[in-house]
């Protein structure tokens, strides 16, 4: 008795049958026994493809060499991530702390915490706050705690800019309702050097009736010591102080602010000794370790890949031969893992942030946001990355599933609601934004929606509505009564409800266990177990397919010699 593989047309399968005739088949038919072999050799290919990694090993004793690089990089790059947080907060708190001494030391009376803004309301006031600012950075090395010190310049204290911005002609008169502006600003600059220190201040008058602004620009230098303790360089941060004087409102009140924008440079000249000046570079020598891994893994993941690729053309070729028909797009996306992209485009994400983090340790760059960005994204699709493997997991794998079902139904779900949600911002933002806070402008009001949809902040929001016109009033009792209605017992519940569905149909379909695509009921037609050894021979080139084509090229000769004679 012989096997036969026969070719139905109900099912377009090829199909095991049995013949009493044990020579007829194999001497009339090499070429099905040969495809049905390579049909047989695809589906076993193919499945191998989408095994777990447990799986894998018991098929041809692959060990399981990406699960273990990835868990080992995890735990690497989690720690990078810590140590950088760490250091990176500490500069945060430098900078923070710079700032409220500047603002101590250069603002007169001061107080933190204050709810009123920091503002003017007499011209004397102005004149003797210019004064004690001009006369504190003056006074800087008697002063600070700190090791502030001025920028310098070819041997030159850099001084300070006294600069005020005014409308260049006009004439108000608020009693008869008449006024001649000239709507061009002119900018007068005064300045003033460091040195010596009783020297007498220069004089300077100002037009308030014409006066836009004034603003008072300084430079200070100063060095982050307590990096030096974290096996790290201090810095050199270069502070540009902008004191503003603001009267672009004439409204009888001045506000005073001040902003620090800094510069992080490398120092020209450093000496580190003792334990701690030893062991900085050895950070640096764990990045080259975690970019070494991320590297490794970057080729096996990409090799994966391209393995998935030719895997969905020799299948895509398959059903044109003998379907004469084309893969659909939800099948040929089956064979491109979005997991190894995910984790190509995190081990991308690592290197580039591990080769920024060595530079800023060296101190050749101090790109400190854009280092942040790079490792946060890159730790965070890693640790994403780990959801690959949970979803081997039958009990997991449904919430995986279930995400990936539900997408693109959510996607079009959010872009529906969202032109709803947007046509209430624009709302109002114009309608609200004069009597509410947090309408003011568009960025607030889309915060507080999305607090609203939320259930936070939701009586703040309805009592800080200001009644100075009861019309706007009753309108913003609407406007957030129907927005609340709309998107809490409506919107959101909808989208409940199609996440719930989504689950439901997942969940049904791995308990029916049927096939749902072509793809799958191509792979259910392999019943070989992973510990069964075929795909151990698929591997070695096994014997059993090489008797297939030794039969057919038998059977081409006898034909060519039949035909000769």
């Amino acid at each position: 008795m012989s096997i036969i593989l026969d070719m139905e047309e109900s099912d377009d399968l090829y199909d095991v049958r049995e013949t009493n005739d044990p020579s007829s088949w194999e001497d009339q038919h090499p070429q099905c026994l040969q495809d049905g072999a390579k049909v047989q050799r695809l589906r076993r290919k193919i499945k191998y493809y989408f095994m777990n990694p447990c799986e894998k090993y018991h098929a041809r004793g692959r060990k399981p060499w990406k699960l273990i690089l990835q868990i080992i990089k995890i735990a690497i790059i989690t720690i990078q991530l810590v140590l950088f947080g760490l250091s990176n907060q500490m500069v945060v708190t430098f900078k923070d702390e710079n700032l409220m001494t500047f603002k101590h030391l250069f603002l007169k009376d001061y107080v933190d915490g204050g709810i009123a803004p920091y503002a003017l309301y007499r011209q004397a006031d102005v004149y003797d706050h210019i004064e004690y600012v001009i006369q504190q950075y003056r006074l800087l090395h008697n002063i600070t705690l700190s090791n502030h010190e001025y920028e310098e310049k070819h041997s030159v204290y850099t001084p300070l800019l006294l600069c005020q911005e005014f409308y260049r002609n006009g004439t108000i008169y608020p009693s008869n309702e008449t006024f001649e502006i000239d709507a061009h600003v002119d900018t007068e600059c005064l300045r003033v050097y460091p040195q010596p220190v009783h020297e007498a201040l220069p004089h300077f008058k100002l037009d308030f009736i014409r006066l836009i602004s004034v603003k008072i620009t300084f430079v200070l230098k100063a060095i982050n010591l307590q990096t030096v303790r974290h096996r790290e360089l201090p810095d050199c941060y270069d502070f540009t102080l902008i004191i503003t004087f603001n009267n672009q409102a004439h409204s009888g009140q001045i506000k005073v602010d001040l902003e620090n924008e800094v510069d992080i440079n490398e120092c020209r000249q450093w000496k580190v000794t003792g334990a701690y000046g030893r062991s900085i570079y050895l950070t640096v020598l764990f990045d080259c370790l975690i970019i070494i891994i991320c590297i490794i893994s970057f080729a096996l993941c990409t090799r994966s890949v391209i393995t998935g690729i030719q895997l969905q053309l020799e299948y895509s070729r398959y059903c044109r031969k003998h379907f004469s028909k084309e893969l659909s797009w939800s099948d040929k996306l089956e064979f491109v893992s979005g997991w190894y992209i995910l984790i190509i485009v995190s081990d991308t994400l690592t290197i580039i942030g591990s080769l920024l983090k060595i530079e800023i340790q060296t101190k050749v760059l101090t790109s400190y946001d854009v280092c942040s960005i790079f490792l946060g994204t890159g730790t965070m699709f890693v640790w994403i990355g780990v959801i690959r493997y949970m979803g081997y997991f039958k009990k997991y794998n449904i919430l995986i599933l279930t995400l990936r079902a539900a997408f693109p139904n959510v996607i079009r779900f959010i872009c529906c609601a969202g032109i709803i949600y947007l046509s209430y911002c624009f709302c109002g933002w114009i309608v609200l934004g004069p009597y509410h806070e947090k309408f003011r402008t568009l960025n607030t009001v889309s915060e507080c929606l999305f607090s609203l949809i939320n259930g936070d902040d939701m009586f703040p929001t309805f009592k800080n509505m200001q009644q100075k016109n009861s019309l706007v009033w009753m309108f913003s009792r609407v406007y957030l009564y129907t927005f609340v209605s709309l998107f809490i017992y409506m919107i959101l519940s909808l989208f409940i409800t199609l996440i719930t569905d989504t689950y439901d149909t997942i969940k049904q379909e791995q308990q029916s266990g049927s096939p749902t695509s072509e793809l799958q009921r191509f792979l259910s037609e392999c019943k070989d177990l992973p510990n069964s050894g075929a795909y151990r021979l698929d591997k070695n080139n096994s014997c059993f397919l090489n008797c297939f084509n030794n039969r057919c090229r038998k059977y081409r000769t006898q034909e060519r010699l039949t035909s000769e004679a």
